[in-house]
């Protein structure tokens, strides 16, 4: 079984390129971390993956993200995220024997940027705690469409997740 890590990643040129699998299909379950990460080689589109935390507890809530973003692309240097959807802020979180350094935020605009490498960045829509399972589903379906640009915001308006402004 390989690493989950591109064989280009891993420095081996002439290796084919390996993409992540799609788990769209794995149950969406409460007290989980879920994954919705589907990449392509033409990496079009705003997000590269969703993520649905079942709390604002982020010292509870990463690690099970970041030990599955390890599991699939090696190890996870940085994590930028909003601090208004959040209970607390530390600046960095111990994984798996490694240090993560946490970037905070105050964007509120629900996305988060995973940072394997020096270049080497993921977006991710953050779908708010108080989603249902379906409107969670459809936003994280929405987030990785290949050429999809829509904006979080427009995202989570458009599954019900997040209220429409005030006309």
């Amino acid at each position: 079984m390989t690493s989950g890590v591109p064989a280009r990643d891993r420095g081996d040129d002439r290796a084919p390129l390996l993409l992540l699998s799609d788990t769209s299909s794995r149950p969406i379950t409460p007290g989980v971390a879920v994954l919705r990460m589907e990449t392509t080689s033409s990496r079009e589109g705003t997000f590269d993956g969703a993520w649905w935390p079942r709390s604002r507890d982020v010292a509870s809530q990463l690690p099970l993200l970041i030990d599955a973003l390890v599991d699939r692309l090696g190890p996870v240097a940085r994590v930028g995220l909003d601090a208004s959807a959040w209970d607390d802020a530390p600046r960095h979180l111990i994984v798996g024997g490694r240090t993560v350094r946490i970037d905070w935020s105050a964007v509120g605009d629900g996305t988060m940027i995973v940072t394997r490498g020096h270049h080497d960045h993921f977006s991710f829509l953050v779908i708010p705690t108080l989603a249902t399972p379906a409107a969670a589903h459809a936003a994280m379906t929405m987030a990785v469409q290949d050429g999809n640009y829509a904006s979080a915001e427009q995202i989570l308006r458009d599954t019900g997740i997040a209220p429409a402004p005030p006309v």
